[in-house]
């Protein structure tokens, strides 16, 4: 069973559809240096189920440290929308917050679970 949902940005220039496997039941909060800092609540989609319908143009990406993680967000408003997973690179962490039809009273409400950024595999050496 697949679960289409759309993800917009504040300006409403860019909007992303996304298929979920499931309806979404908990979230992820990553407390590397980037994520700390814009508080994003994730969750995570296979590649394949990411499809952006509008303002392909207006989606920046930011990247840091071992470059691998891409950060995307609207050029216009700023508000990230999704971002390639350094811990696997066949998947999107995507803004729940983005989805219009998640009330704010629902999102906080969710089960949330911390991954640790900060201490990921891939910046051992």
């Amino acid at each position: 069973m697949s679960l289409n949902k759309i993800l917009k940005c504040h300006c409403g220039e860019v909007e992303i559809q996304v298929n979920l496997e499931q309806e979404i039941d908990q979230l992820k909060r990553c407390n590397c240096s980037m994520c700390k800092r814009k508080g994003t609540m994730v969750t995570t989609v296979n590649k394949k189920d990411l499809k952006i319908i509008k303002g392909e143009k207006k989606i920046k990406t930011y990247q840091f440290n071992t470059n691998v993680a891409k950060h995307h967000f609207c050029s216009g408003c700023g508000i990230h929308t999704h971002n390639l997973r350094r811990a696997d690179e066949n998947t999107f962490g995507i803004n729940v917050g983005c989805i219009d039809e998640i009330k704010p009273s629902e999102l906080f409400k969710m089960k949330t679970f911390v991954s640790d950024g900060q201490n990921h595999i891939k910046d051992r050496s």
